[in-house]
């Protein structure tokens, strides 16, 4: 099994920014893939950005020139730098990782951490 757990979310005002982290553990285990989703209330999860093990990266459209993705792989963690936050960014956020534990490939999640932007 792998855990993520993340970290960094919280309250800040419209035009802000915040860092979240997720760490990856376990044993046994390597990560490819990883990826930030977000969830507002009555909505659907939606993709918020994803990283490759490489480091290429893709965006929703929504937070193009704003969010950053990247990843430290000696640590198993993944980043999501928040700039210039808008009041519709204020979701749950997820950190999600494809991995290999011993030889079977899995799908994991983290527990969420909340982002509210709001004046």
């Amino acid at each position: 099994q792998v855990q993520l757990v993340e970290s960094g979310g919280g309250l800040v005002q419209p035009g802000g920014s915040l860092r979240l982290s997720c760490a990856a553990s376990g044993s046994d285990f390597s990560i490819d893939g990883m990826a930030w989703y977000r969830q507002a209330p009555g909505n659907q999860r939606e993709l918020v950005a994803r990283i490759t093990r490489g480091g290429s990266a893709n965006y929703a459209d929504s937070v193009k020139g704003r969010f950053t993705i990247s990843r430290d792989n000696a640590k198993n963690t993944v980043y999501l730098q928040m700039n210039s936050l808008k009041p519709e960014d204020t979701a749950v956020y997820y950190c999600n990782a494809d991995a290999i534990v011993t030889t079977i490939w899995g799908n994991y999640w983290g527990q969420g951490t909340q982002v509210t932007v709001s004046s």
